[in-house]
């Protein structure tokens, strides 16, 4: 079987499976892949750049060797290797996780229950819930399922696409890695630093497919690249900036602002400001819109692999 069609059937079954199934309650390959790299991190910390890209190579490559490692042992089996390609998109992609904690925070929020939402916030996103009120919680919970579509959809698929198994184990090595030394802090501020700048550039093509696709299936295509060309540029993060904007354009409801992480406020430029607030129900509109955007970008990279195979041949 061509290798444009076992991405293209393991990807879409992969997608399926976590549609149905969402992530696995215990043992989920991302948490293990978390731990093996806190204790990779152990014994290499120091505060330097260079432990730190030192850090990011063991871990990144290690995914990536992997990943590489199993493509090639089940590569004479066309099941095996759509099988694969199946469980390592499921394993990556979070979509239904992503949709299930939105729409949790979303009825507590419908309820009148701001207490449980504030208290359910930190799941999706790493906002001081404490200083949101309904309408704070409620345009974090949209700008978190914005970027988090790229994060963990449409990045994942892109890269997929262009370097089967390893290509989406090796995303999800770089993502989880940002996540957990790419902060700003004291202790990994220099760490840290190799993480944060590979989650750029890994994260670079899906967050411009996630904002096109977004235009393309939102409600405002107009308004969505309106907003993305005149305010994405403003935003602190290259990826988010994109992905937001045309998110905010899309829903036709205005982000940025004010915010607050583990005690540091932060004043974002506002995205769309031609947009309304947000309100309660722009969550389940957000999260529709994501769901839209991430099947556009299965169909995008089976296309993308099929024309990478048609060069190839």
């Amino acid at each position: 079987m061509r290798a444009d069609r076992v991405f293209a059937y393991g990807a879409a079954a992969g997608l399926l499976g976590d549609h149905l199934l969402g992530d696995p309650r215990r043992g989920h390959p991302v948490a293990a892949f978390g731990r093996a790299a806190g204790a990779v991190e152990r014994v290499l910390w120091r505060d330097h750049r260079g432990w730190g890209a030192l850090h990011t190579a063991v871990c990144v490559g290690g995914a990536v060797a992997l990943g590489a490692a199993a493509q090639r042992a089940v590569r004479p089996s066309r099941s095996a290797s759509v099988a694969l390609t199946a469980a390592a998109t499921w394993a990556v992609v979070g979509g239904t996780s992503l949709a299930r904690e939105a729409r949790t925070i979303g009825r507590a929020l419908a309820a009148g229950d701001v207490e449980a939402a504030r208290a359910r916030l930190p799941h999706l996103c790493g906002r001081d819930p404490q200083s949101l009120d309904a309408d704070g919680i409620a345009r974090a919970v949209v700008e978190s399922v914005a970027e988090n579509t790229s994060d963990a959809v449409v990045g994942a698929l892109v890269w997929g696409a262009v370097g089967g198994v390893p290509g989406l184990l090796g995303f999800r090595a770089v993502n989880t890695l940002d996540a957990m030394v790419g902060h700003k802090s004291e202790r990994y501020r220099r760490y840290g630093w190799a993480s944060a700048r590979l989650d750029d550039v890994a994260g670079w093509p899906g967050a411009r497919l996630t904002a096109v696709l977004a235009a393309a299936c939102g409600d405002d295509p107009r308004g969505a690249v309106r907003a993305w060309r005149a305010d994405a540029g403003k935003h602190p993060s290259p990826n988010a900036g994109p992905v937001e904007a045309s998110f905010a354009g899309a829903l036709g409801v205005r982000l940025g602002g004010t915010l607050s992480y583990g005690g540091r406020v932060e004043h974002r430029p506002v995205l769309n400001g031609e947009g309304r607030p947000v309100a309660v129900p722009d969550i389940e509109r957000a999260v529709r819109l994501s769901r839209r955007t991430g099947l556009l970008a299965l169909g995008a990279g089976v296309a993308a692999r099929a024309l990478l195979k048609g060069r190839r041949t």
